[in-house]
């Protein structure tokens, strides 16, 4: 039989997992650079993550963990989470991810799934371990799939593990169909009469 608990943690491992891979083999400036219009770069996200979990798995249940402060909690200027200093190493910054998550792992190891926290300054009055570990699944996935693309834009790495071992086999004719079939669509349904945006 499976632990429920232990399933949502062996996920949310998973995506710790990948989002640190990404950095695997890149050069200083290659992490740390902004590859978005928005500045999102590989580093600033293993940085925001560290005070995701800080905040969802320590002060939320009577834990305090000594985090990155989040901006969005108004405890740092806008995107202050987002990027890392000179004065940041990179060693540094997974360090702290690192111990951040074995924090949180303590939290889900000693709590049951429906204890209940509260989320300084949140909307809701309070919220179980489970939905905080379903919200930190979601949130760590989103945050690898941001850091798939930025790995891919950096260097061409691609998938879930290293060599890309979940990805179809690299077919150069393949970008080219799809660029081709856009533009195709595009000429066929833009210029519809009754056409609907979803």
């Amino acid at each position: 039989m499976t632990d429920p608990k232990e399933d949502l943690r062996v996920y949310l491992q998973d995506a710790r997992d990948v989002l640190l891979w990404k950095l695997e083999g890149l050069s200083e400036y290659d992490v740390r650079r902004p590859m978005t219009p928005t500045g999102t770069n590989l580093l600033g996200l293993v940085k925001h993550l560290t005070g995701a979990e800080a905040l969802y798995f320590g002060v939320t249940f009577g834990r305090p963990f000594d985090g990155t402060p989040l901006w969005i909690t108004g405890h740092a200027e806008p995107d202050a989470d987002l990027w890392a200093r000179t004065d940041e190493s990179r060693q540094e910054i997974v360090g702290r991810y690192r111990t951040a998550w074995a924090h949180a792992d303590e939290t889900i190891a000693v709590l049951p799934l429906d204890a209940v926290g509260r989320i300084p300054g949140g909307a809701e009055d309070s919220v179980t371990l489970h939905r905080v570990l379903t919200h930190m699944i979601s949130e760590t996935q989103r945050h690898a799939g941001q850091a798939d693309i930025v790995r891919e834009l950096a260097d061409g790495a691609v998938g879930q593990r290293p060599g890309g071992l979940n990805v179809a086999p690299r077919d150069p004719g393949h970008v080219e169909r799809v660029e081709r079939a856009a533009t195709e669509a595009a000429a066929r349904w833009d210029q519809r009469p009754g056409r609907e945006q979803l």
